[in-house]
């Protein structure tokens, strides 16, 4: 078996590097072949992935975040080549969803034993279209308004790890809570087209259901199901949404008046001066078209 290793290359030092480190001794350890991809930056490390997969590799792992997993995806997408994953982040939300959890060094065997099990499964992509003419894929979540801003202020942060730092980031961006004018269209998976616009605190487009490091935004998504879950806030008193948000990091906001949720084939999103993000990265500004890919990603998982 040959497979590409893709470490983060903001990894340096620290945990995650060494975690990374051990997977790949593990692999190896296994008759596993390991080819290493770092690139001082992720632009260069999409084009050291790139050649990578063009002489034929079996799989690609990522040892790394939602972020990493991201630039593999890219490159992946369509393929038939399998992306395996070293949970080692700072948002795992990606291999959370495929049973895969965070790893401490000592654990990394386990993901390294994943891989060389090759077992797969085929999941959707989400396929996102800016106006000029752009195209990405997220796996995982893209979030819009209130929630994008909160990715800004966690991305600033250099502390905590992990999912505390989304959920510090959101308490001191709640202080500046405002609405967002927004345009929204909505394809449903019969072919019917809603229209709606007005202000909204976020609009989230989920295939998989969580973010921020295991924040259940929606719940019912389920990335190899064919459809994309939405789930749209409406405005309400700052005290309100302040009680909304213990709902969500249960998963039940669902039942709250303020929160729409959809099931779409696609979903066109506009909003001026807002910023989205996917699986975690800032990925440009509205508006965008993001639609379903069917069984667009094939994974390792146990």
């Amino acid at each position: 078996m040959n497979v590409v290793v893709v470490v983060n290359p903001a990894a340096r030092s620290g945990e995650s590097l060494r975690i990374a480190e051990r997977a790949t001794q593990r692999l190896r350890e296994l008759g596993v072949h390991v080819a290493t991809v770092r690139g001082a930056s992720a632009s260069e490390s999409s084009d050291l992935l790139r050649s990578a997969i063009s002489r034929g590799p079996d799989a690609v792992v990522v040892a790394g975040g939602d972020g990493t997993a991201r630039l593999a995806v890219q490159e992946l997408a369509g393929t038939g080549v399998p992306l395996g994953l070293v949970p080692c982040g700072t948002g795992n939300d990606l291999a959370a969803t495929l049973g895969l959890h965070q790893l401490d060094a000592d654990a990394a065997d386990a993901a390294a034993a994943v891989v060389a099990g090759g077992h797969r499964r085929r999941i959707d992509l989400a396929r996102v279209r800016a106006d000029d003419g752009t195209v990405s894929y997220f796996a995982t979540v893209l979030a819009s308004g209130f929630d994008s801003r909160v990715n800004d202020r966690a991305n600033a942060m250099s502390w905590p790890r992990g999912g505390s730092r989304y959920t510090l980031a959101l308490l001191r961006e709640f202080a500046a809570l405002r609405p967002f004018p927004f345009h929204v269209r909505l394809e449903g998976d019969d072919g019917s087209v809603r229209e709606r616009e007005g202000p909204l605190v976020m609009a989230t487009v989920g295939n998989g259901p969580t973010y921020g490091g295991g924040i259940p935004i929606c719940p019912g998504a389920d990335p190899a199901d064919g459809v994309l879950d939405v789930t749209l806030v409406r405005p309400a008193g700052r005290m309100r949404l302040l009680r909304l948000l213990p709902r969500v990091y249960r998963g039940t906001h669902g039942a709250v008046p303020e929160v729409e949720m959809h099931r779409v084939r696609s979903i066109r999103l506009d909003s001026a001066g807002v910023t989205a993000y996917a699986d975690g990265d800032p990925i440009g500004p509205l508006p965008v078209t993001v639609e379903i890919a069917p069984r667009a990603l094939d994974v390792l998982v146990p």
